[in-house]
């Protein structure tokens, strides 16, 4: 078969090519996680935690790994790039799904916009006297770039802005120990004080841990690249999982030696900002200085990784005619990526120009949970009820038991989520409810969508 004849289907319209490794998928999954933004939320959780923000995300690393787990079970049956939507879509009811596709949107959409005010917070921070606007209009276009020519592109990306940040991790870790062994913190680097002390309660630590989940938002994103990675229902399932655990290990590593050196939040003039404190007292102005300009290609990773997953999200809904097929179903010819998908994410993008962070986020925080509670319920509906597997204790355990740990787990972040975030998702909810009556003539036939059989 000529590689032509692969890149298109039997229309002969472009397709998405199929070139991803594993190794490439978990890195552009980690970098949508972003290592680095454990430094974020440290100072916030140690205080509510009382100092023990590792076990906070070790509880939480177990709560994503069973919706994780999900994932893998349903990627298997329908090896397409539509993630939760194609999920809910197939397993549970076409109404269901593109509501559960249009609230992930949400997540996926605006995560590209936050990279990139994230971007110019820090740019103008460190320049104060170039206009932001330039920093948002270069950062949007680089991301845009690269996006558009190949998905290969953002995966070797990824690879060295990941690879930067763990380098920096690393030194600071060294310079971590070295200022335990000279007396700093707890003054020694074999302890477990960050896991269990006397000041260890099991509520505030599981409290903290529903703040951390979201810091693992982006592992199901590798979903969406089901379609660019050849033996799909194999190799994405494995990135999925190696993705949660891998950035699981690097917080709960990470977070144990900060924790070591700021047993409190004493020393933080700002706990809910702490990262330019921590990365000052450990290491100085310089490694500061260094530090910041990291967190520059913090954001430029998880932008350029997030803005891949929804350019393909968005493809899948354009291919099934939920949207309009010729614009959000068009694959360039030449690139074989969804080029005017990326380019309308890039335009969102440029909304940073006016929106607030705390706006911005609270966006984001609805769509994500929607995709998780979803995901846990589809694997109960197509395999234990549709297929039928719950006649031995093994099935059940699989396809019913896990699952629900899975969607409790999301259950208590559902919990504890910000109101602002609860009520711009329950008006994007209601907004995508109006257009599905008006899509389907008032419910009178089902959502468009392309008819797929599962995999066996």
């Amino acid at each position: 078969m000529t590689k032509s004849a692969i890149d298109c289907n039997g229309a002969g319209k472009p397709q998405l090519r199929k070139t991803l490794k594993l190794w490439q998928v978990v890195m552009i999954g980690l970098a949508y996680l972003t290592p680095m933004t454990v430094f974020d939320t440290f100072g916030i959780v140690s205080g509510v935690t009382d100092g023990h923000v590792p076990a906070s995300y070790l509880f939480a690393l177990a709560g994503v790994l069973f919706t994780a787990i999900s994932y893998g079970k349903l990627v298997r049956q329908f090896p397409t790039s539509g993630s939760a939507y194609t999920y809910a879509q197939k397993a549970i009811n076409p109404h269901v799904g593109f509501l559960v596709g249009w609230s992930s949107l949400l997540d996926y959409l605006f995560l590209p916009m936050i990279n990139t005010l994230l971007a110019k917070i820090y740019l103008t921070a460190l320049f104060p006297e170039v206009p932001p606007w330039i920093w948002v209009v270069g950062f949007v276009v680089i991301m845009t770039s690269i996006n558009l020519k190949s998905v290969n592109l953002v995966a070797n990306f990824n690879t060295l802005f990941v690879l930067a940040q763990i380098a920096i991790i690393v030194v600071f870790i060294i310079l971590v120990v070295h200022g335990l062994r000279n007396g700093e913190g707890v003054g020694t680097v074999w302890s477990l004080q960050p896991f269990v002390s006397e000041n260890a309660h099991l509520i505030p630590i599981i409290t903290g841990a529903t703040i951390l989940c979201f810091s693992f938002l982006g592992f199901d994103a590798v979903t969406t690249l089901s379609e660019e990675t050849p033996d799909a229902a194999r190799v994405i399932p494995k990135a999925i999982f190696l993705t949660a655990l891998y950035g699981g290990v690097i917080f709960i590593s990470v977070s144990f030696f900060i924790q070591l050196f700021f047993p409190n939040i004493e020393r933080f003039k700002e706990p809910d900002a702490a990262l330019p404190e921590i990365a000052l007292y450990v290491g100085g102005k310089l490694f500061q200085a260094i530090f910041l300009c990291t967190t520059f290609i913090n954001t430029l990773a998880s932008g350029l990784a997030s803005h891949a997953s929804v350019s393909r999200l968005l493809y899948v809904m354009g291919r099934d005619n939920v949207f309009p097929e010729k614009i959000f179903g068009y694959i360039h010819p030449k690139w074989r990526t969804p080029a005017l998908n990326v380019l309308l994410v890039g335009l969102v993008a440029l909304s940073a120009l006016s929106f607030d962070l705390v706006t911005a986020t609270a966006l984001i925080n609805f769509g994500a949970l929607v995709a998780f509670t979803f995901v846990n319920l589809s694997v109960v509906s197509h395999f234990y009820i549709r297929q039928g597997r719950n006649k031995t204790w093994k099935d059940r355990f699989h396809f019913l038991i896990l699952p629900l740990v899975g969607a409790l787990t999301v259950g208590v972040l559902w919990l504890n989520l910000d109101k602002s975030s609860l009520t711009m998702g329950l008006i994007w909810a209601a907004l995508g409810f109006a257009y599905l009556t008006y899509l389907t003539r008032r419910f009178r036939q089902p959502p468009p969508q392309l008819e797929r059989q599962p995999q066996q």
